[in-house]
Order: structure tokens, then C-alpha cells, then sequence
């Protein structure tokens, strides 16, 4: 195979990888029933006029499945920390206690489950763009390489990386397809 195909195919694979492991880490904060600390990741605090992530102001905890403790280290960030979780949107309310924020998760309705299923395949349709994205985008690359001077591609190699390409974006949309299944089967189950 071509050294120029084998540097575009690695670099193919890695995108690809990358795709699922952004839906993978975007999925870890989507709430299904059950409390954890990926559900504030997104979290940004305004600590002392600089935007923070919420793992950096304070000791996230879970100690029940349906509770979030944030301790901060500094306790004149509650306030702060507790308008950057209102702020996110996330569907829940801290109450400030001494010097904690407590979060009391309530169990889901079936509506709001069947809600998070259809934003969790709207995020695995868009990992699938993005691998599919990949794909044209190493395919023009591919192309071009015939027209290389020093170490032109071959019509047989072009067409055999095509076909490992396809390949290739098969096995990434199936692993895509199996997070998604885990996650709805997560959300749906009481």
C-alpha cells in the first residue's frame, strides 16, 4: 500500500475514534436515573471572573444514586457554583447547605426518558455524520494522490481503500449504534 494511503487511513481512524469518544463523553453526562459526577462536567463556575469547570472549585461526590454533593474548597464560591448549575439547564436544583451544595435527582417520568432517548440518537445520528464526514474527506485526499509526482497512487490501490474505507466507517457506525442501544436501554429501565 502506498505510504501516503496508510498515513490517510491511520489519520481516518483516529478521527473516527475521536467521534465516539465525543458522543461516548456527551452521553456520560445525560442523566438516567441513577447520579453521577459526569452529569456536572459540563459545568462552567465563574471563579473569580475566570470561567472554571466545576471539578476545579470543588469535590464532586455521589453519595447515594440519586444525590450529587459538590463540597467547594473555597466557601464563598457557593454562590457562583450554585448560578453555574442553575444556568446549565441540567433539569435539576441545588440546595445550598452550610458549606455544600446538595442535588436531589428526581426519579424520571416516562416522558422525560422517552425525551432523552430521541436527544441521545440525535447525538449518535451526528457521530455518524461526523464518521461519515471523515470518510469523504479522506476519500478526496485519496483521489488526489494519483496525481502525486513522487509516489503516485495506483487506480487498484484507489479503489481497495475506498473499499477499506467502507470498512472502516461500517465498524465505527456499528460501535456507534451499540452505545446508543446501552444508553436507551440504560434510560428506559427503572
Amino acid at each position: 500500500m502506498n505510504a501516503q494511503i496508510k498515513s490517510l487511513m491511520d489519520e481516518a481512524s483516529s478521527n473516527m475514534q475521536s467521534a465516539l469518544e465525543f458522543l461516548e463523553n456527551g452521553l456520560k453526562s445525560m442523566r438516567a436515573g441513577k447520579a453521577s459526577p459526569q452529569m456536572l462536567s459540563g459545568v462552567k463556575v465563574d471563579f473569580y471572573g475566570t470561567p472554571t469547570p466545576i471539578e476545579q472549585v470543588g469535590n464532586v461526590s455521589t453519595p447515594s444514586a440519586n444525590q450529587i454533593i459538590v463540597q467547594p474548597w473555597d466557601k464563598t464560591t457557593i454562590p457562583a457554583i450554585n448560578k453555574a448549575i442553575l444556568a446549565a439547564n441540567l433539569g435539576f436544583t441545588p440546595k445550598v447547605e452550610a458549606d455544600l451544595l446538595r442535588i436531589t435527582l428526581p426519579p424520571l417520568t416516562e416522558d422525560r426518558r422517552k425525551e432523552l432517548v430521541k436527544a441521545v440518537k440525535s447525538e449518535g445520528e451526528n457521530a455518524k455524520v461526523s464518521v461519515r464526514n471523515v470518510r469523504r474527506n479522506i476519500l478526496d485526499k485519496v483521489k488526489k494522490t494519483k496525481d502525486n509526482k513522487e509516489n503516485p497512487a495506483t487506480e487498484d490501490e484507489i479503489k481497495q481503500t475506498e473499499k477499506d474505507m467502507q470498512d472502516l466507517t461500517d465498524k465505527f457506525v456499528k460501535k456507534i449504534d451499540e452505545v446508543l442501544a446501552l444508553k436507551e436501554k440504560e434510560l428506559m429501565t427503572l
